[in-house]
């Protein structure tokens, strides 16, 4: 008999969709719900978050707004660990066309520094209109919000059957626009890297102008170049990326933030994915970043990640997925304090992750 699902779910609004989506998503299915921040509070206190199937669903006000969800978020942010060993899945319902994407993203970063893996591509939206369904009703022959409630049970199928494809000899793809000299971000990989024993690592730098970014090829042309893997642009994302991002079982990108943005090259290279992923998906592959900061703003880069990888490109997230840290000057990284632990910390979480046998300490 499988587990019954935890559903997460702020106490209904007055005509509330989203319970016309959660019948048709849980229909057969075995439940336990939280609907207040009190109530979670309770579970969290006693260990009952912990090592759970957990669907995630907020229904957002005319606003974009929750505030009994806003209540759930402050719990989940001081509350690490909370989630240890749970994967999540979201649905978010919105009245109107904005907020459905960032109130995700806000989710899934506090639920995964709280302990919880996210499956790949773990976001079903409905925007006020449900457009963002056009293209699904079309291909299923249904009506938009006969999509929506299609998809929203194909994601709590998904959440069920996860589990973490580990590997005995994994291998991961680290992807870098940075110098090995100066760089902070950088300075942290390699003693990162260092930890990383039984995964095979091929790391690939995007720098000094060898990386087109994406153009928008018509559907058509993206797909013919893609399932034969390649892009019309060639050049390193064809020759180096999409061949060992083929045989990776996770990537890694080394993020400095730029502007509380990712690199151009690294938005690019994610960009230029898209004519691999035309062809393959990534469900079975983990994604990882390592995140730093001059100031402030780790969190924004951390969720641009998520959202394009995870949500977008179905790569899975594991717990904690992301080394965030705030260093100025070159060199100021490895002395900040407490970073010796953290650095363990995350490659133990890689390690977690990807291997299926885990290395003996050393005594």
């Amino acid at each position: 008999m499988r587990e019954a699902l935890l559903l997460i779910r702020p106490a209904p609004m007055p005509g509330d969709r989203l319970s016309s989506v959660l019948s048709a998503a849980l229909d057969g299915r075995a439940t336990e719900e939280i609907c207040t921040a009190q109530a979670l509070a309770v579970w969290g206190g006693a260990g009952g978050l912990r090592n759970r199937r957990i669907l995630f669903a907020i229904a957002l006000g005319e606003r974009g707004m929750n505030l009994e969800w806003c209540a759930m978020l402050a719990f989940l942010r001081g509350c690490p660990g909370c989630l240890e060993g749970s994967v999540g899945a979201v649905l978010i319902d919105g009245t109107g066309e904005l907020y459905t994407k960032s109130a995700a993203k806000e989710l899934v970063f506090a639920a995964n520094l709280a302990g919880c893996a996210f499956v790949g591509q773990p976001l079903v939206e409905g925007t006020g209109s449900l457009a963002n369904f056009t293209v699904q009703a079309k291909n299923a022959g249904t009506g938009l919000f006969e999509a929506y409630q299609g998809a929203a049970h194909h994601l709590a199928d998904r959440l069920e059957a996860f589990e973490f494809p580990r590997r005995e000899s994994p291998r991961l793809l680290a992807l870098h626009a940075s110098s090995h000299s100066t760089s902070n971000t950088m300075a942290l990989w390699e003693r990162v890297r260092g930890l990383l024993g039984g995964i095979s690592v091929t790391e690939v730098g995007l720098r000094n102008g060898t990386l087109s970014d994406c153009s928008g090829c018509p559907y058509t042309a993206c797909l013919h170049f893609g399932e034969r893997g390649g892009c019309f642009y060639g050049g390193v994302m064809v020759e180096e990326v999409y061949p060992a991002l083929r045989q990776a079982d996770a990537v890694l990108f080394l993020a400095p933030n730029y502007n509380d943005a990712l690199s151009a090259n690294l938005t690019a290279c994610i960009n230029r994915l898209t004519a691999l992923f035309r062809a393959v998906r990534f469900y079975d592959k983990a994604v990882f970043g390592i995140v730093v900061s001059g100031y402030s703003g780790g969190d924004i880069v951390a969720g641009q990640i998520i959202s394009a990888m995870c949500m977008n490109k179905t790569f899975f997230l594991p717990a904690r997925f992301a080394l965030i840290e705030t260093a100025n000057d070159a060199g100021t990284a490895l002395r900040l304090p407490g970073i010796e632990e953290r650095i363990s910390a995350f490659a133990a979480g890689i390690r977690a992750a990807l291997l299926k046998s885990q290395p003996k300490e050393t005594p």
